[in-house]
C-alpha cells in the first residue's frame, strides 16, 4: 500500500474537474466523450481510494489505542 498523500487527492480532483468542464462544453463527439465519462469514473474511484487512505492513516505513525501492549 503507498504511503498517503493528499497532493495525490488533490491532483485526482483537478483532473476531474478539468474533464468535467470538457465535457460541459458540448464539443466532444460522442466517442470522446464515452471515453472521457469513463476516465471520470477511474479518476473518481482513484480519489475515493485515496481518500479512504488519508482517513485511515494516522497522524502520528500509530493510531490512538494501537500502542504496544509490551
Amino acid at each position: 500500500m503507498n504511503t498517503p498523500d493528499p497532493r495525490r487527492l488533490d491532483e485526482l480532483t483537478e483532473r476531474l474537474e478539468a474533464a468535467a468542464q470538457r465535457l460541459r462544453t458540448g464539443e466532444l463527439g460522442v466517442e470522446e466523450a464515452g471515453a472521457l465519462v469513463e476516465e471520470c469514473a477511474q479518476l473518481a474511484s482513484a480519489a475515493a481510494a485515496e481518500l479512504d487512505r488519508l482517513a485511515r492513516a494516522p497522524l502520528d505513525g500509530v493510531a490512538p489505542g494501537q500502542g504496544e501492549l509490551l
